[in-house]
């Protein structure tokens, strides 16, 4: 009868545990206010939910199966200036671009950078002011 206890109260406490997963996991994935890019869920690659002022990322692990798209999302005023780097593909490095960033609503742009790459890229970032915040996320929709 101990064991038969025992084994019930295990049992309610991995239910309990996976419950406290999947809710933290679906917080996880919900867009919080005032977020410049929401989380990408299953198909994302990377996601740099928020910097301020000048950085970059690198991204790694792409398919190159699937197509690539990345997107750039920035607010506070001032401009953003976005160029790549595809070493294994210098043929393909899309130009560097700038991104006019409104000072109270998200500006965002999706460049895609086509399918047949795999490895990785990176991302440089150079904002005109170091208040600006940006994000930015790298899918790979399968």
């Amino acid at each position: 009868m101990k064991h038969t206890f025992q084994g019930r109260r295990t049992t309610l406490a991995l239910a309990a545990t996976t419950a406290a997963l999947v809710l933290t996991a679906g917080a996880a994935q919900a867009a919080e206010p005032g977020e410049l890019l929401p989380y990408p869920g299953p198909d994302g690659v990377i996601w740099v939910p928020e910097q301020t002022g000048s950085s970059g990322f690198v991204s790694g692990g792409l398919s190159p199966y699937l197509d690539t798209y990345t997107t750039f999302a920035c607010e506070g005023g001032g401009s953003m200036v976005v160029s790549f780097t595809l070493d294994e593909y210098p043929d393909r490095n899309p130009a560097p671009f700038t991104l006019n960033c409104p000072e109270d609503a998200p500006a965002r742009i999706t460049i895609p950078l086509g399918t047949g790459l795999h490895g990785g890229f990176g991302a440089v970032v150079t904002t005109s002011t170091p208040t600006l915040r940006w994000a930015a996320v790298v899918v790979q929709p399968e």
